[in-house]
């Protein structure tokens, strides 16, 4: 696989082009665009360009609205609605986040629900914004059903991830971790069967239910939780909070998610917001100090999100930035 190195502003741009050039608005394509950005650097790969192709086609089919304006409202004092209108979800948090995190820093506390909205794809880009402005953030989303409950053979759930970033006491981000409730990411399976590659006993069952290391058997069949009930547990909550919560789709209830046609993604994200030092203080901080220097005191140990060296460019597959520079300069017919 032959590999070009390109810098982090060409990415945004190319991104940000193929998004106008699709329909997406200029505020919208750029919400999106810097959030491609940033995958891509994190070498979230899955997250990044990987998708920019299914944004497009989505545009074009009308599966995603890429120039509606969300609706903003706050329901109850410490909580703040955005409602996506099956638009990009990276454009309807930017429209709440503002809103959420002044509600936070007034009343300690903030449940911010986006809602009816596209796949946010990287769930960890969204709570270290949060992080970021000096709160805690936690983040949940569901997706389409790929996730069959421990002991049976039917999709029920969707990868369904959790992120959670903490605040750094002088500004940024202390650590941060952004995983799947599911043994691995979809993206994953589906890169290795075209790659014709095995995958790892414990990351999926066949149609029958049986575990199985053949990527074909298990994009037929379904992803397992990690840690068996323990994760399958964290799912359903995680369901819960995205989909119930904020009154979007059941994981059951969504196509595959880069599907070029069919109803909108109509998901839901669900996020708390607290001002760390609410209910102790200084000693919020303090205690934070104390868990970072004892992770360092191990070789090789560090929390997780941290020692991220900045980058300016990155390697990309070839074939992929040659369909991103395509997608930036011709429109795919619909």
């Amino acid at each position: 696989m032959t590999k070009v190195k390109v810098s982090l502003d060409d990415i945004e741009q190319r991104a940000l082009q193929a998004l106008t050039t699709h329909g997406a608005a200029d505020w919208v394509a750029k919400e999106v665009a810097i959030a491609v950005r940033v995958a891509e650097a994190n070498k979230n790969l899955i997250c990044g360009l990987y998708y920019l192709e299914s944004y497009c086609l989505q545009l074009v089919s009308g599966r995603v609205n890429g120039t509606v304006e969300p609706v903003v409202t706050q329901p109850r004092s410490a909580s703040v609605k955005v409602d996506a209108k099956f638009g990009f979800a990276q454009a309807a948090f930017q429209r709440g986040i503002e809103t959420a995190v002044n509600v936070a820093r007034e009343a300690g506390t903030c449940a911010l629900a986006i809602c009816h909205s596209h796949t946010c794809t990287s769930l960890g880009f969204f709570t270290e914004q949060i992080a970021k402005a000096g709160l805690i953030g936690i983040g949940f989303t569901n997706a389409s059903a790929v996730v069959s409950p421990p002991g049976g053979n039917k999709a029920l759930l969707g990868t369904n991830p959790i992120a959670m970033a903490i605040p750094a006491e002088q500004g940024g981000v202390a650590f941060q971790f952004d995983q799947s409730t599911s043994a691995v990411a979809l993206g994953k399976i589906t890169m290795a069967a075209s790659a014709g590659e095995s995958i790892p006993e414990g990351w999926a069952v066949d149609s029958d239910g049986n575990p199985t290391t053949d990527p074909k058997a298990a994009l037929k069949g379904s992803l397992v939780s990690t840690g068996g009930y323990k994760g399958f547990g964290f799912g359903l909550m995680t369901e819960i909070l995205a989909a119930a919560v904020t009154g979007s789709v059941a994981s059951t209830e969504v196509k595959g998610l880069k599907l070029a046609d069919g109803p909108p993604h109509g998901l839901g994200q669900f996020y708390f917001l607290l001002d760390p030092g609410t209910f102790s203080g200084d000693a919020f901080w303090q205690n934070l100090a104390s868990l970072e220097a004892a992770v360092d005191k191990q070789a090789g140990a560090r929390l997780p999100g941290t020692n991220r060296q900045p980058v300016t460019e990155v390697e990309i597959d070839k074939a992929l930035w040659e369909q991103t520079i395509s997608l930036a300069v011709t429109r795919i017919s619909g």
